[in-house]
């Protein structure tokens, strides 16, 4: 259901049906197919699916002290092509890395955690936590102050495993590193998993209001935005289904 798979798939299907006694059909699927590329990859169709996932959380507050530990969740780097040139290759969202290198500066005593696996169906010998210790620890985070979270597939394994491996304590504070997008369904899965954290989102795939009604002459970025959007969306309304979150777009606390 992703935009670029769906596109492609409805395409397909034009074209097949144009060699049938279906021509006619083929030919309107067709010219819809080609509209609904046209507003992914040009329309701020994209922007306005990210502006509600994007602007849920606000930037996290540094005025309210020291965090006791910071949790960074996967999803940056390449495990795949990690392995194959045996060097961590960090293929997007590379914000999630960098964001808590300068925390660990800014607040020394707190404890880094790193939790992601691999998202593969089949499990493999190369884990996304393993090539991100690697980068941390380049950028100046001390090794010691590293815990690895290695076997999680997704979100809410992430919440779960992690809530087990520190084990925090009443009155603790952890933030929670991760994507802008991404961080209503993270929320939501952490608090369902019994973890209170805060929000220190990052990776931002927007300006914010003003890019509301953008167009965009690059279909690339119109098309990821908008595919990134919708992947999100459709994670939010699974996991609500699932029980995993309490709310379809979790928000703020209430305090």
């Amino acid at each position: 259901m992703l935009p670029i798979n769906l596109l492609v798939e409805l395409g397909i299907l034009s074209v097949v049906l144009m060699a049938t006694r279906f021509a006619a059909l083929g030919r309107k699927l067709a010219a819809v197919t080609l509209i609904l590329l046209a507003l992914a990859a040009f329309s701020p169709l994209g922007n306005l699916l990210l502006y509600p996932l994007e602007s849920r959380f606000a930037p996290w507050d540094p005025s309210r002290g020291a965090p006791d530990g910071i949790i960074v969740l996967g999803g940056s780097v390449d495990t795949d092509l990690s392995a194959a040139h045996r060097t961590p290759v960090v293929g997007h969202a590379a914000d999630r890395l960098f964001a808590p290198a300068e925390l660990a500066r800014r607040y020394p005593n707190a404890r880094i955690v790193f939790t992601g696996g691999t998202a593969r169906l089949v499990s493999t010998e190369s884990r996304e936590a393993d090539h991100a210790a690697t980068v941390l620890e380049n950028v100046g985070v001390a090794k010691e102050r590293l815990t690895l979270e290695r076997d999680s597939r997704n979100t809410w394994e992430n919440a779960i495993f992690t809530r087990q491996l520190v084990s925090p304590k009443p009155g603790e504070r952890w933030l929670l590193v991760t994507s802008a997008f991404h961080m209503p369904r993270s929320m939501g899965i952490f608090r369902k998993a019994g973890f209170n954290v805060e929000a220190y989102p990052v990776d931002w795939r927007m300006g914010g209001r003003a890019d509301l009604f953008s167009f965009t002459n690059v279909g690339a970025d119109g098309l990821g935005r908008t595919d990134v959007a919708l992947r999100e969306w459709i994670g939010l309304v699974a996991y609500r289904l699932m029980g995993r979150t309490g709310e379809l777009l979790p928000g703020p606390d209430k305090d």
